[in-house]
């Protein structure tokens, strides 16, 4: 029993990575699910209060650098509220698409020509557009980082 919730623990791990790349993929509850699996199946007494805070101000963290790292590119370049919405539905949608491409290049599509619906110049909605990627990007860079930060934890904590 021991071995098989070892394997579903890694499993989480693992599908959190791979939902950075598809986004409809919840992530960070799938690393809450295999923390949980460890705690609750494996052994009751390894993780500490400690943990658990560092593990909620982490994940805490990185909703907030993810929400303010959308925020700031597509305020900077003037996005219409329809390019924030269709950018955020594109890149689900262009996670079906030419993985890992279709992350990239149907949101830059959907979102030029959502601003150029919206009156925009092409340069502003290029702009706009651009901005959109540079977001998903960097975004996901910001929760590959800390979801590496929240394992390597949980690994300290278990292996020492």
């Amino acid at each position: 029993m021991s071995i098989l919730l070892w394997v579903l623990v890694i499993a989480c791990f693992v599908l959190a990575f791979v939902a950075l790349v598809y986004p409809i993929i919840p992530g960070i509850p799938l690393l809450w699910v295999g923390f949980l699996l460890y705690q609750f199946g494996i052994d009751r007494s390894d993780l500490p209060v400690l943990f658990w805070i560092l593990q909620v101000l982490f994940t805490v963290f990185l909703f907030v650098a993810d929400f303010l790292a959308n925020s700031y590119f597509l305020k900077k370049y003037g996005s219409t509220k329809w390019g924030e919405r269709v950018g955020m539905l594109s890149i689900i949608i262009g996670s079906f698409f030419f993985p890992p491409f279709g992350l990239l290049i149907i949101p830059f599509l959907f979102v030029f020509l959502t601003e150029l619906l919206h009156k925009k110049e092409m340069k502003d909605a290029f702009l706009v557009a651009f901005a959109t990627v540079i977001s998903f990007l960097s975004s996901s860079v910001a929760k590959a980082i800390i979801q590496f930060i929240m394992v390597a934890v949980f690994l300290l904590y278990i292996f020492l």
